[in-house]
């Protein structure tokens, strides 16, 4: 039971004469403290809150009576950079009956829960990364958290526009995965469900534990699994010990030559897609934190789910080019080569990530997936209108934010573009997403290099033979391999250079359009400086 503490509310008239907030066409949420108190990092102290909500399309006054929520809460304030380089602090809020329990409800419309987190945007100051990155990740993958924007009073001072979030939980509308009590301690029950984070170890409670690899080979960087679901004070030695082995013997696979192997390599582990799923949210908002921080990864019960999945994704603020260190704000490079750029960052990404990026097969998934969804959900008019969306709702609140926190101009940390406008910042934010699926657009083609078996070498081909004005080489090489076709006369004159334009192991084909004259040619196919093979064709009248 938690003790409850009892004031009186603050009047509607006092609060709008003391900020600028009237009314507004987002939720306005209400919250005061016992006396005015300062929430602190943690424990929740006990607090009420009211909203206002008259649904879509309505104006909702800051004098209309509370008729979404109108009761207790618990309230901290959360994060670790987002809270020590912000003025506008973000809050972990829990919804609680007047006894201090848990009181599951459907907050903002969205599915009914206890808990919530209060995102403020302040370093992103186009105020949409986190909303349209969770989004997208919607669209493609389960579990990511649905948001809603508001306006915050808090003990009578405007606080700006706030994004209220799903908390990442064990929950049939969060992270679907069995419940684990602490009974369930042997079998089948003891293998699920486990959420596990790699993050830097503030906030709330924290346990886990090191892995026995090092992060990166030769550096001094560590990686820290900790327990998020059981929460550390509810997790038994047998499922602390289970989850541990369990990870670390997919590690142990994924250090070993055979890491890549399709009977006994990481798909034996891991659900291949959610995987993929995570590695685009990630790489379209070329995150500077990803991989390596606010990462989450979930297992089920063996009888449900074998495998470990990747997700849900968190924690976008600094990406869509909002970094300006470590490459953050170019829209150009992997995300997942963090560390060849920032290796001596305090967080880097563990090894196995790159392992699983280097792996063609998994590349192969990547590319085709990646193009599945440029052609559907992820269509740079698809994805500019959810920008522009989330925008339009913020359009008319942004306003009042800014007036409170007024620091459009100037920089803010960490921020790659400075100085502007709200417009100049949305317009930034929109400009850097398609170009950098632009740039994806094309890197993808680099990376679907397929598997080069040896056995299935065949020496270079040419068709059709005759021709009139076109002939094609059909080889076989790996992607790296340098090739040149070389076209010669009767007389043995070079007539043409042709370089092979092949993007994968393997099977490959290079069309060569020319305006030769009737007459029989000959041509030879150089492999790494190396004749591989020749022959002769026919160009026809």
């Amino acid at each position: 039971m938690r003790k409850i503490w009892l004031f009186l509310w603050w009047s509607p008239l006092l609060l709008t004469a003391q900020t600028a907030l009237q009314s507004s066409n987002l939720p306005i949420v209400l919250v005061t403290t016992p006396n005015g108190a300062l929430i602190p990092d943690e424990p929740k102290i006990t607090a009420q809150m009211k909203i206002i909500d008259k649904g879509p399309g309505q104006i909702n006054f800051i004098t209309d009576p509370p008729n979404h929520y109108n009761g207790f809460i618990g309230i901290e304030t959360r994060g670790s950079t987002s809270q020590l380089f912000s003025d506008k602090k973000p809050y972990a809020v829990e919804t609680r009956t007047a006894d201090g329990e848990d009181l599951d409800v459907p907050l903002l419309g969205m599915p009914e829960e206890s808990d919530w987190v209060f995102m403020a945007p302040f370093n992103d100051k186009s105020l949409v990364r986190d909303a349209l990155a969770l989004e997208l990740a919607r669209r493609i993958m389960p579990w990511a958290s649905r948001t809603r924007f508001v306006e915050l009073v808090l003990n009578g001072d405007y606080r700006g526009i706030y994004l209220v979030a799903e908390k990442i939980k064990r929950d049939k509308n969060r992270v679907d995965i069995s419940k684990l009590s602490a009974e369930e301690l042997s079998g089948d029950d003891l293998t699920g469900g486990y959420i596990l984070k790699i993050d830097k170890p503030t906030g709330a409670l924290s346990d886990g534990w090191v892995s026995p690899y090092p992060a990166l080979q030769g550096n001094w960087q560590t990686t820290y699994y900790q327990y998020h679901y059981p929460k550390p004070e509810d997790i038994q030695a047998p499922q602390k010990q289970y989850i541990e082995d369990w990870i670390t013997g997919f590690e142990d696979v994924m250090q070993s030559a055979q890491y890549a192997d399709t009977a006994s390599g990481y798909s034996k582990y891991i659900d291949v897609q959610s995987f993929i799923d995570f590695f685009i949210i990630n790489e379209i908002s070329k995150n500077v934190d990803a991989y390596r921080l606010s990462t989450f990864l979930y297992k089920d019960k063996d009888s449900k789910n074998t495998r470990l999945f990747a997700g849900p994704v968190w924690d976008f603020n600094i990406a869509f080019g909002n970094a300006d260190y470590c490459s953050g704000n170019t829209y150009q490079g992997w995300a997942v080569n963090f560390n060849g750029i920032c290796n001596q960052d305090d967080w880097i990404i563990h090894f196995w990530w790159k392992r699983l990026w280097d792996d063609p097969a998994f590349r192969t998934q990547l590319v085709a997936r990646w193009t599945e969804l440029r052609s559907g959900v992820f269509t740079d008019t698809a994805v500019a209108g959810v920008m522009d969306s989330l925008a339009g709702v913020v359009q008319q609140a942004q306003v009042r934010n800014w007036q409170r926190w007024p620091i459009l101009y100037e920089w803010v940390w960490p921020n790659a573009f400075c100085c502007g406008s709200y417009p100049q910042h949305v317009d930034y934010l929109r400009d850097w997403l398609l170009h950098r699926m632009e740039w994806m657009d094309g890197a993808m083609k680099t990376l679907n290099v397929g598997t080069y078996e040896k056995k299935k070498y065949f020496k270079t081909e040419i068709f059709p033979n005759p021709s009139r004005d076109a002939v094609t080489f059909k080889y076989y090489v790996r992607y790296t391999d340098k090739v040149v076709f070389r076209i010669y006369d009767e007389l043995g004159r070079t007539l043409e250079t042709v370089n092979g334009t092949h993007q994968k192991n393997g099977e490959n084909t290079c069309t060569w359009t020319h305006d030769l004259h009737p007459g029989l040619y000959f041509y030879s196919v150089i492999v790494n400086g190396v004749i591989e093979s020749g022959g002769t064709f026919v160009v026809e009248q």
